[in-house]
């Protein structure tokens, strides 16, 4: 009788999480079934008990019809159910079943600084041939856990992201392997230092370049809290979890429209779920992961052992072929070959014993493949793509580049002071027919090694000065046309008068006379009053933003951003001088999307990254707005992450100078990476800089923010930037930083 007690608690079980996933009994016989079980607990000392067998089993049958209909039939919020199901297996289910040992780090449970975030030494075992290998890795993520609070959902609080990056260079140290396990609807989104997207954009920074190999398995994986762990050599995805740029009830309310507190239809969840393409299958698709880890019908619970079998499996799997493919592919392939006939027999045992260990050369080539992988994400999401002979001829001029700026600035920069003083030495002999002999050699050197792109040399000081005066009679804001006047407003506070708009918006530049605060202005303005005159010259304009996931509607709102600005995308990308110093721009611009990046905003950063790399030029970002990560594309919109803060460590790797001036309104994906990771971070006065908007704050937290909690003044205090820029100095401020800050590879240091 308690077997069949058990098998009652089961089938209940099994009942109210089929109504879980399909949000509700009115679904199949879901309610009969829930009568039938009702039944048999009622009369369970009344029958028999081959009657009670009977009916259990009966129960019981129906019950795996159900669930395999379901299984068949699921739908992306479905699947989104079944990982946030209480059932559902969790990190500390992962450490106990897939490793053999485990020392938890950073404290434990409630007691840790983020319950959130677990780190853990452990050690894996293979069996090779009858025997056990023994290997050691670090095991880094989130831990949803089972109904415990302090928790937080697996939603990381800033200095959880901090104790993750701290033993990934712990795991760098030890020269060991680590293992990523992704279980959170996203980061808890807090500005407190170190801050919710400045962390998430030094945890990327550093991944692009950590001397270890690095994997990583999704269960739930929401934009910027699975990206601060997620840039990895390897990525796989749960068969029944999602990856999302935001929930679906996110992209709902967005989307909907809807207001605070209202109720998100229940059929425009399950749209939004659809077109976001977060299932594993879409997301293998898309080339945003690598492999899928089937899971058994509806999904892994904490009590599916055969499962966390084939999770070791799958895990040390991938960390051998990234291991292999450091070394040579003929081995990697000869890995695959035993590997396949070894599944015919037994999936759960390795053939071969590997070594985790790497070389120099090792370490090398990992990283050259972890920068390729991430550079090759994306490319479906955009169009404006050159032709096969453009390319071909892209790639001669690429190549030819490369050799012109490294033997004018490696080579020839590096031996101009030996030469000089050669010539010098000659020329103080005072031989008057030696001086005619080395003069026209000497004024030939000067002109292959000084001389900047067919122009002129850099301008004298006194040049400089009088080019670093504002240009305010070339460009008026199209806002000083109307004839009125316009409030402060800090009035109250500081006693500011009405603004006649024509001033305003003329000479004031847009800045109130009395405290200082900045009036929105277009980016234009920027264009015209930053840079010399008659130097920007745009780059990549062919490459336009597109509807990658064909998301209903949104093509013509793409349409309508690029009538609206006469431009393919958000971004523009544009060569430029700011007193005599050439540099190399991207601006990301409200005007198109409100700033949002996707695929090929991040595919136009990113060659603005290797373009200022080759020719050893400053590059700017100037984010004029943005909005975060555009949804519509899905995870190839958060995929934009790693890839550019990819090529910005690539570039400042090499020693060039990454400056980011944010303006207006600054938020989410970008500033949670490849602005974020930035060593020189301003910001204009007036701006708000932060990971999350005031109502996500709400809907996450439960409160309201203070007044100018993403204020430039806060985010300077909290460190998150190094200065406040004033809009009327910025020329200035920016000329100053290019000759003051960054490293000596820069082509005019």
């Amino acid at each position: 009788m308690e077997d069949l007690r058990k098998r009652l608690l089961k089938s209940s079980e099994r009942i109210s999480y089929l109504s879980q996933i399909k949000d509700g009994m009115d679904w199949g016989n879901l309610v009969g079934l829930q009568e039938k079980l009702d039944n048999a607990r009622n009369s369970f000392y009344d029958l028999t008990e081959e009657e009670l067998d009977k009916q259990v089993r009966t129960l019981e049958e129906s019950l795996s019809f159900l669930e395999q209909r379901c299984e068949e039939n699921l739908t992306p919020m479905e699947k989104v159910r079944i990982v946030r199901s209480p059932l559902r297996f969790s990190m500390q289910d992962i450490l106990e079943n897939v490793y053999e040992d485990f020392s938890e780090l950073g404290a434990q449970e409630e007691n840790s600084i983020d319950p959130a975030l677990v780190a853990a030494k452990a050690t894996i075992v293979r069996r090779v041939k009858k025997k056990n290998i023994t290997q050691q890795v670090m095991v880094i993520g989130q831990e949803k856990g089972h109904g415990e609070e302090y928790r937080n959902g697996g939603s990381c609080k800033p200095w959880g992201n901090e104790k993750a990056l701290r033993y990934m260079q712990v795991a760098q140290t030890e020269g060991i392997p680590i293992h990523f396990y992704i279980f959170t609807p996203g980061s808890f989104p807090v500005e407190d230092y170190p801050g919710a997207a400045q962390q998430i954009a030094r945890n990327i920074y550093s991944m692009a370049k950590l001397r270890v190999p690095l994997i990583s398995i999704i269960s739930e994986g929401g934009s910027g809290g699975a990206e601060a762990i997620g840039l990895t050599d390897y990525r796989m995805m749960f068969s029944h979890g999602y990856y999302s740029v935001i929930s679906p009830e996110g992209a709902g309310a967005i989307e909907g429209k809807i207001r605070q507190g209202e109720k998100i239809p229940k059929q425009l969840l399950e749209d939004c779920a659809r077109w976001l393409t977060i299932t594993a299958t879409d997301n293998l698709q898309l080339g945003t992961i690598d492999r899928v880890v089937d899971e058994p019908i509806l999904g892994a619970k904490r009590d599916d052992f055969a499962f966390f079998k084939r999770v070791k499996f799958e895990m040390i799997r991938a960390t051998d072929e990234v291991v292999l493919k450091t070394k040579s592919l003929r081995a990697f392939r000869a890995y695959e070959v035993k590997l396949k006939k070894n599944e015919e027999v037994n999936p759960e045992d390795h053939l071969i014993e590997i070594s985790w260990d790497l070389n120099n050369d090792e370490i090398k080539r990992l990283l050259q493949l972890r920068s390729r992988k991430y550079r090759n994400m994306g490319q479906s999401g955009f169009s404006g793509k050159p032709t096969p002979f453009s390319s071909f001829c892209q790639r001669l001029k690429e190549k030819s580049s490369k050799f012109y700026y490294t033997f004018r600035y490696d080579i020839l920069r590096s031996q101009h002071k030996q030469v000089k003083q050669v010539i010098n030495d000659v020329s103080s002999e005072g031989s008057v027919l030696l001086k005619q002999m080395y003069a026209p050699i000497a004024a030939a050197y000067d002109f292959i090694a000084l001389k900047q792109d067919g122009k002129q040399s850099r301008p004298s000081a006194s040049s400089q000065q009088a080019m670093a005066t504002e240009f305010g009679d070339t460009y008026t804001s199209p806002l000083a046309n109307e004839d009125r006047t316009v409030s402060c407003p800090n009035a109250e506070k500081y006693g500011c008068k009405d603004l006649w708009v024509p001033d305003l918006y003329g000479e004031f530049c847009g800045v109130c006379e009395t405290c200082g605060h900045h009036f929105p202005l277009e980016y234009e303005w920027y264009l015209k009053h930053l840079f010399d005159r008659d130097t920007i010259k745009e780059f990549n304009g062919e490459i336009a933003s597109g509807n990658p996931l064909n998301v209903g509607g949104f093509e013509k709102r793409l349409d309508a951003a690029k009538a609206k600005t006469g431009r393919e995308s958000a971004i523009i990308t544009f060569e430029a001088r700011v007193v005599g110093v050439d540099l190399v721009v991207a601006m990301l611009y409200s005007d198109f999307r409100n700033g949002t990046v996707g695929s090929a905003e991040g595919e136009k950063f990113v060659q603005a990254c290797e373009l200022a790399k080759l020719k050893r030029r400053p590059l700017l970002a100037y984010i004029h707005t943005t909005g975060g990560i555009r949804i519509q594309e899905g995870t190839l919109g958060v995929v934009q992450m790693p890839k550019c803060t990819m090529a910005v460590r690539e570039y400042v790797d090499s020693g060039g100078l990454y400056i980011v001036v944010y303006d207006n309104n600054s938020y989410a994906g970008p500033v949670a990476s490849f602005l974020g990771c930035s060593h020189y971070q301003f910001a204009i006065r007036s701006s708000r800089v932060g990971f999350a908007g005031p109502k996500v704050i709400k809907d996450t937290t439960g409160e309201d923010i203070p007044p100018g909690y993403h204020s430039a003044k806060n985010a300077l205090k909290r460190g998150h930037i190094q200065g406040i820029w004033d809009r009327r100095d910025f020329r200035r401020n920016l000329h100053k930083a290019l000759l003051t800050m960054g490293g000596r590879n820069l082509y005019y240091r």
